[in-house]
């Protein structure tokens, strides 16, 4: 028996050692990846935004729009601006709200995530390209764009005005796969495409038959680029080049790598929370976390003596190996998400508190320490184990209120909670009961009962 306390003493070692090179780790690659703490909207600053589907009141917005809205807008705002702590949610029936910690340039942030980017190759095949240069820049009705009905001209015609015709579209964004920014070997920066299977047959089909011709590429109707087509390309992947900046060529890049809305987008309200509020409150978060944490180790040193001292131990294991589960899975620690930490820390000090107890009274019926350790635990964990639950099935509950009605700061509260429980209960079982067997097995504790506060 001692043997395999012996054994779970080590295993419990190495995740602390393990939870400290993570927690004490900022900043750092490990693992593969970038390591730090992430920090909420509250804490870091940043900005807040409220968007609506720019639709008239009577017009009918899909649920399944609004689901895929918010999925292109996480990802526009983890991929494209870089934001890995940024919160999009449905905000009632029209509405999502996204929180964007550490953004400085809000009018950038918001136009990259609002902006529909309907891509289109159209085809120029009957212009020169003097005549598809004179267009760029300007706006252009096509066969993608505008309603066809029976009897509009989408042939070609002599007239280039951008309003005097419906120009046919080859391709839409639909059918790209990837983009990305590349440079020449004159270092000059354009943007590859990649196109999905499907898209790739008929970008090949159409480059076959119109070599030498031109291919516009329109963004949201506005004429982008008229490059001339040089070749069949069989493979799937083009250029799109044109004197850009690494800056344009990026912007480009990220408006097609990250889709289309289904809908219009508009922003309906804005605030900007500066980091200076959110470090004060950070600040004041980890004072008054410190202090809290002194007093509840005093307590439990003072009254449990040398279980009190055991069950710090157990409780500083808890707080390492919770700290890097937050920076590992990551969790961005937003305010009320550190008061569910704080709340978490209760629950363990509470866990140990029952098994204390518990053996308290078995030391006092005359039992050997051995014997009241594992009493004093099987006897506590039905309590231990309905309370962590209904915390859990709790959390469960504000998670889901949380995601459903847009309320970030209640979901926050519910992860960081959650984790601390299961945490707790994962100290409890075998934390502190191989700290008490480790220290106290050979100890009699009718020898020295001020040892366990008797």
């Amino acid at each position: 028996m001692k043997q395999r306390y012996y054994q779970l003493f080590v295993l419990i070692l190495v995740l602390v050692a393990g939870a400290a090179v993570v927690t004490f780790t900022e900043g750092k690659p490990l693992l593969g990846r970038e390591i730090r703490t992430h920090l909420g909207l509250d804490l870091e600053g940043g900005v807040q935004a409220l968007l609506e589907a720019d639709l008239p009141p009577d017009t009918p917005v899909s649920a399944e729009a609004m689901k895929t809205a918010r999925a292109i807008v996480e990802n526009r705002a983890n991929g494209a601006l870089g934001v890995g702590e940024a919160t999009v949610q449905l905000a009632g029936d029209r509405r999502i709200l996204v929180e964007l910690p550490g953004e400085q340039d809000p009018e950038e942030a918001l136009a990259t995530l609002k902006n529909t980017a309907q891509l289109e190759f159209v085809d120029f095949s009957d212009l020169t390209q003097q005549q598809a240069i004179a267009l760029v820049g300007q706006k252009i009705k096509t066969t993608n764009s505008t309603p066809i009905t029976a009897g509009t001209p989408v042939t070609a015609t002599q007239a280039i005005t951008p309003t005097a015709r419906i120009w046919p579209t080859v391709l839409t964004g639909a059918d790209l796969k990837d983009a990305g920014v590349a440079t020449s070997q004159l270092g000059e920066f354009y943007v590859s495409l990649e196109f999905t299977s499907d898209g790739a047959k008929k970008f090949g089909e159409y480059t076959q038959s119109h070599v030498g011709k031109v291919l516009a590429i329109v963004l949201d109707s506005t004429v982008l680029s008229v490059p001339t087509i040089q070749q069949a390309i069989m493979d799937g992947h083009a250029q799109i080049t044109g004197n850009f900046t690494q800056e344009a060529a990026n912007q480009l890049a990220i408006q097609l790598r990250y889709g289309a809305l289904p809908i219009p987008l508009k922003v309906v309200e804005t605030r900007t929370v500066g980091p200076t509020l959110g470090a004060d409150s950070l600040h004041k978060s980890l004072i008054a976390g410190a202090i809290g944490l002194a007093i509840v180790m005093l307590f439990m040193a003072l009254y449990y003596r040398v279980p009190g001292i055991l069950a710090d131990l157990a409780l500083i294991t808890y707080a390492l190996l919770t700290f890097a589960l937050f920076k590992l899975i990551p969790v961005t620690l937003t305010l009320p998400g550190i008061a569910g930490f704080v709340l978490s820390i209760g629950m363990a000090v509470d866990a140990n508190v029952l098994i204390f107890e518990r053996l308290k009274e078995e030391l006092r019926e005359g039992k050997s320490l051995h014997r009241s350790i594992d009493l004093g635990w099987s006897r506590a964990w039905p309590s231990i184990r309905d309370s962590n639950i209904s915390t859990l099935i709790t959390s469960a509950i504000l998670f889901w209120f949380g995601s459903a009605f847009g309320a970030s700061i209640v979901k926050g509260f519910a992860v960081t909670l959650a984790i601390g429980v299961l945490v707790s209960m994962f100290t409890a079982i075998t934390a502190t009961r191989t700290y008490l067997h480790i220290v106290l097995d050979n100890v009699k504790g009718s020898e020295k009962p001020e040892w366990f506060g008797i």
